[in-house]
């Protein structure tokens, strides 16, 4: 078998080696799902200019996101139950990551914990933070992270209530996942995966249990998941946490102009545009199609990131022409996971950075530092 060309390709691969109920977890949004596919869509819309004759040599694609090296304008986003997409997923990822150069960032809801990161990777990794109503907890969280180096926190703004997905309740998913015989058949016939799962011994959320109270195992975990959600959860509360973590804040899940200028007022080092994957508010518009309207208000004042619907190098490159200064992405290199896994992440990244490299030189740019709207192409 041929490797596969595209994130397309490695996302069909995926579906056949990784259970369904893990599977359309990942691949799913909420309620119909028109946010999710905006997502994609809208990037689509967006046209190059192709550009001849100038010099294409020596490019490079080298940048900075939030003062950190990156090998691209790419970061690992922060995926929950990455575990389960193949055995010690998170950790395979972020080793993926580190050797290619660009930032990775754990999931609160993570199957390997901050420990378990930090005990495979040299370099500082990112975290990121749900925040629960336990702040004894929440403070533990973020102390974990300090102690594991993590050089930036990823604030998850937009996750107070949870957006339902349709296919999570069809399939069981909930913590702990309710296994029906058709659940235990589907993974029966995934003999790869469920060797790499006896393997391990990760497999719930290696940042709670143990560390949450009362909280010993996935039964008395599944109380705690549904219950500690803060829905109070305020831009007041992020001074507090900003004060505690004492290093580059991101704010992750702003979709809107105002939000983005309250971002700004906290102080924080950067925001990522997103919707969180189309996983929330179903109706909400795509990431890429707010990105020029948040970059024109606060560009100048904060970084600005995002997120949702990538899955190529030429839509890095339209979000960065739009004003991104860096892009973060989750199902592509999950789906790489699951079909290969550190091997098939390291290969949706070679993906995105091939197609990213070439689109630049055919847009008439060497440097990705200086590639801005004039490569879009106006109908």
């Amino acid at each position: 078998m041929t490797a596969p060309l595209t994130i397309a390709e490695l996302k069909k691969l995926a579906q056949r080696r990784v259970p369904k109920m893990f599977f359309q977890y990942a691949d799913s949004g909420s309620w119909t799902e028109s946010t999710y596919q905006a997502n994609e869509a809208d990037f689509k819309k967006i046209k190059l200019r192709q550009r001849v004759l100038v010099d294409m040599s020596d490019r490079s694609l080298a940048t900075t996101m939030v003062g950190q090296k990156a090998a691209m304008p790419v970061a690992l986003a922060p995926t929950g139950l990455t575990g389960m997409q193949h055995a010690d997923g998170e950790m395979l990822a972020a080793r993926a990551a580190e050797e290619f150069g660009i930032p990775f960032t754990l999931s609160t809801m993570s199957i390997c914990s901050i420990e378990d990161i930090a005990s495979v990777t040299k370099q500082p990794f990112w975290f990121q933070l749900y925040v629960m109503k336990d702040r004894d907890f929440v403070l533990n969280l973020i102390q974990r992270a300090k102690a594991a180096k993590c050089s930036a926190l990823v604030l998850t703004a937009d996750l107070q209530i949870l957006g339902q997905r349709h296919n999570d309740i069809r399939n069981g998913l909930s913590a702990p996942p309710k296994f029906t015989a058709k659940n235990l058949w589907q993974m029966a016939t995934r003999p790869g995966w469920c060797m790499g799962m006896l393997k391990t011994k990760r497999r719930s959320f290696g940042n709670i249990i143990g560390h949450a109270k009362d909280i010993s195992d996935m039964t008395t975990l599944s109380h705690w998941t549904h219950s500690q959600f803060d829905t109070k959860l305020s831009w007041s509360d992020v001074d507090w946490i900003k004060e505690r973590w004492g290093g580059p804040l991101i704010i992750k899940g702003i979709l809107d102009v105002e939000d983005a200028k309250a971002a700004v007022a906290t102080g924080a080092d950067a925001i990522i545009v997103s919707n969180h994957g189309g996983r929330q508010l179903d109706g909400a518009p795509s990431s890429i199609s707010m990105l020029p309207y948040i970059v024109d208000a606060v560009g100048d004042k904060i970084e600005v990131h995002v997120d949702g619907g990538i899955r190529s190098g030429q839509d890095v490159l339209k979000a960065v022409a739009l004003g991104a200064k860096g892009t973060f992405i989750g199902r592509p290199f999950l789906y790489g996971l699951g079909a290969m896994g550190k091997e098939g992440v390291t290969l949706a990244l070679e993906i995105i950075r091939k197609e990213l490299d070439i689109s630049m030189a055919l847009c008439g740019k060497r440097d990705i530092k200086t590639v801005d709207r004039e490569i879009i192409a106006e109908l």
